[in-house]
């Protein structure tokens, strides 16, 4: 019998692989989120936190502090890696979006613009750590600027813990060696102020309710001009700090808006408002929420007193922006998304106004 011919078999396509795969990936301008993705690329992954401690005896209530305090400051390492990876990638290879602009007739700069370097200290208007909120300030401002933000903001923070001695020493340490991708920081935003005139203590400057009195009088004032008179003091020592270590670095404040006393929490932390106006009697949410307004304005002319004072100071009088109704809010203390969105395009407004060419 004849043998039948074989079947030779199917010749296979050679896959052809479109020209955006083809291009050479490690070159060009990137986004803050391509960046961002190249740099976790090369951090190791965290390592797992251990179980929390179950018993309250004092040596494992210790010992929790120790493990949250070093659970902290190894969360800060990684950001600080995280950044200065993300922004070395940036500077070599250029911000998308970002150019420079050269005067009419002049050759265009082949080098691109370097990005902002931005630090910023804070409380949680700019770390809002509440799940799937998207977050305070910060993170909305870096979507904004199109370039990453060193925060070292920890809601809940107080101006006389962030200008004390630990923090402190994490702030010089950062200001006299600059930022971590190289150079000196550029600008610094602080927020800082509001938790120090807020919850429990805040029933020692505000009175007994007196309806023949104006909001103002209703305040206790010699012991708020103290509260205020520390938070001051912080404020003085990180301009002298500036001034003394990073002198070109331009310090950017800001004012709280208008909180409203209404007995909002969150995340079983708050209210920090309506126990102290309900210990001194105040009979509804109106003549409260005057006081706020009168104590908040009195801390901003703190702030521009300051900005008056000093050169390189900025500062950003948000108060009015959100309008007076509690869906402006997403508690006593904080915005609700869309007042931190409009939040960060302020600050954006006024980091493009200051460094036009450094941001998008």
């Amino acid at each position: 019998m004849a043998k039948k011919p074989q079947k030779r078999p199917a010749r296979t396509k050679r896959s052809v692989k479109p020209k955006s795969m083809t291009r050479d990936a490690s070159a060009g301008p990137v986004t803050l989120a391509q960046a961002t993705a190249l740099a976790n690329a090369q951090l190791p992954k965290p390592k797992k936190p251990k179980a929390a401690l179950a018993e309250a005896a004092p040596a494992t209530v210790a010992a929790e502090r120790r493990r949250l305090a070093l659970k902290r400051k190894q969360e800060l390492q990684r950001r600080i890696q995280e950044y200065k990876l993300t922004l070395q990638i940036m500077k070599k290879r250029g911000v998308k979006g970002l150019r420079s602009k050269a005067k009419k007739g002049a050759p265009v700069a082949k080098a691109p613009t370097r990005p902002l370097q931005i630090l910023a200290e804070g409380d949680s208007w700019f770390d809002y750590p509440v799940p799937f909120f998207g977050g305070g300030i910060i993170t909305r401002l870096e979507q904004r600027v199109g370039v990453p933000i060193l925060s070292l903001a920890k809601a809940g923070d107080e101006v006389r813990y962030m200008l004390g001695v630990e923090e402190r020493r994490r702030l010089i340490r950062l200001l006299t060696k600059g930022c971590p991708a190289g150079g000196p920081w550029d600008v610094l935003l602080f927020s800082g102020g509001g938790n120090d005139i807020v919850d429990n203590p805040m029933a020692l400057w505000i009175k007994d309710f007196n309806p023949a009195l104006s909001p103002a009088q209703q305040i206790h004032q010699p012991r708020l001009d103290a509260a205020l008179a520390l938070v001051r003091a912080g404020y003085e020592d990180l301009i002298q700090l500036r001034d003394r270590l990073s002198a070109g670095t331009h310090l950017v404040f800001h004012a709280y808006d208008f909180a409203i006393p209404d007995g909002r929490g969150f995340c079983l932390l708050g209210p920090w408002l309506k126990p102290t106006f309900d210990l001194r009697g105040f009979p509804n949410r109106a003549s409260a929420f005057a006081v706020v307004k009168a104590m908040l304005q009195q801390f901003a002319a703190v702030l521009q007193s300051l900005q008056a004072a000093h050169p390189k100071v900025t500062f950003i009088n948000g108060q009015g922006t959100l309008v007076e109704q509690t869906s402006s809010w997403h508690n006593e203390l904080h915005p609700a998304k869309s007042g931190f969105k409009t939040f960060a395009g302020i600050f954006h407004a006024k980091l493009k106004a200051l460094f036009p060419n450094q941001v998008l």
